[in-house]
């Protein structure tokens, strides 16, 4: 048995290094990319849980939604060290961007422990540390939609598209991380002003010890509020939004910003009803991206010039979103917005100069002959490790 074992791993190893046949290709790249996809969904499920576990208990290094999200890291580590070895559906830039991802993510983690033993509480998603975990995580999934850009299979394009938008997906769900902190916290608050809190009396305690206060409403608004009411709409626009833009220009679709947002706001209702039907804080949900989302796709129905494009989709999509994002605060709950003050309707217009002016940087790179030149499939040539000494064969079709 253990002989079978051994010869089947080394029949594996040598079928790596050869590459697939030009007619497995597609399959093997099939079987790749839907690992990345739920490696990923497994990152995006722990990170979800883990904001509402914080709004409810004292952290825990061990405690189930890191544990979800390690087991999804420790599937990219393997997925990164196999495109390493192999050069197997990557190029160097994508290669190069999962590496950094991977390793940037990966020396956030301690970081994040040691701050934590350290500064004690340290909820908020704006941290150094937890910042690192995303910009990671941004970085990985950069890597991932251009290899697949460039290697996935096209004899499918269902598939391929659905792919495409499900790794955008999961970058916009990514960038968007940082504001759930606001949406939870503002359903946090509004159930300890109804004297039934979500977060135990022992998170409550220390997080007033830690912040100096008497433990009572001021010190749990500064808690689970910390981060000023302008960043919320300014980040959601400026930034969050790019995303649907990029994978509305690569997946190729009328609506397929419109989707990707739906996809996203349909997932953030699920969790809020399994995360209240299993007794943890639930959140406000983001609706108001929807309102972008549909002014990104109809401002991209029609050919423009770049900056037109650039300048009046992101203005649209600021009004859009903040139009939702009111009805929304009125009929249901989001995070606190004063339109009535200089910073609170301000911060609308934040978010739109920040998406303008990285819409139009999108638009510049991509009609430039350099970027349309690297965004072609190269030529393989075989990966030079020393532990290679029978390198792949010159003739073979995999990626490099």
């Amino acid at each position: 048995m253990l002989k079978e074992r051994v010869t089947a791993a080394i029949d594996w190893i040598d079928y790596a290094r050869r590459g697939p046949s030009e007619a497995d290709r597609p399959r093997m790249l099939r079987i790749v990319y839907r690992t990345w996809l739920i490696a990923f969904a497994l990152k995006i499920l722990g990170s979800t849980w883990d904001v509402s576990w914080h709004f409810k208990w004292l952290r825990d290094d061990l405690a189930p939604p890191h544990l979800l999200n390690t087991i999804g890291t420790v599937m990219v580590v393997v997925l990164v060290a196999c495109h390493t070895y192999t050069g197997f559906g990557v190029d160097k830039v994508s290669l190069r961007l999962m590496q950094l991802g991977t390793g940037v993510f990966l020396l956030a983690i301690p970081v994040d422990i040691i701050n934590h033993a350290v500064n004690g509480l340290d909820i908020t998603a704006w941290s150094f540390s937890h910042a690192g975990l995303y910009i990671g995580t941004a970085i990985m999934l950069l890597g991932a939609a251009r290899a697949y850009w460039l290697f996935g299979p096209r004899d499918r394009m269902a598939e391929w598209r659905f792919t495409m938008a499900a790794l955008w997906f999961g970058f916009f769900e990514n960038t968007l991380f940082p504001n759930q902190h606001q949406e939870y916290g503002v359903l946090s608050i509004a159930a300890y002003l109804r004297n039934t809190p979500y977060a135990e009396e022992e998170l409550r305690a220390f997080a007033a010890k830690q912040l100096g206060m008497p433990l009572g409403k001021d010190s749990f608004i500064a808690f689970a509020l910390p981060i000023p009411a302008w960043v919320y709409l300014a980040w959601a626009i400026g930034v969050g939004l790019i995303a649907l833009v990029i994978a509305r220009k690569m997946v190729g679709l009328k609506y397929t910003a419109t989707a990707v947002a739906a996809a996203y706001v349909a997932y953030r209702c699920v969790a809020w009803g399994l995360l209240s039907a299993a007794d943890f804080p639930p959140s406000a949900v983001p609706f108001m991206l929807l309102g972008g989302a549909v002014a990104i796709d109809l401002v991209m129905l029609r050919p423009l010039p770049w900056w037109g494009e650039a300048i009046g989709g992101s203005a649209l999509a600021a009004v859009l979103t903040g139009v939702v994002f009111w009805a929304q605060s009125e009929l249901l709950a989001g995070p606190p917005v004063d339109f009535g003050s200089w910073y609170g309707g301000a911060s609308i217009w934040y978010g739109a100069a920040g998406l303008a002016f990285l819409w139009g940087l999108t638009n510049i790179v991509s009609r430039s002959a350099a970027w349309n030149r690297h965004m072609e499939p190269a030529a393989f040539r075989p990966p030079r490790f020393p532990l290679m000494r029978n390198p792949v064969a010159a003739g073979s079709t995999v990626g490099s």
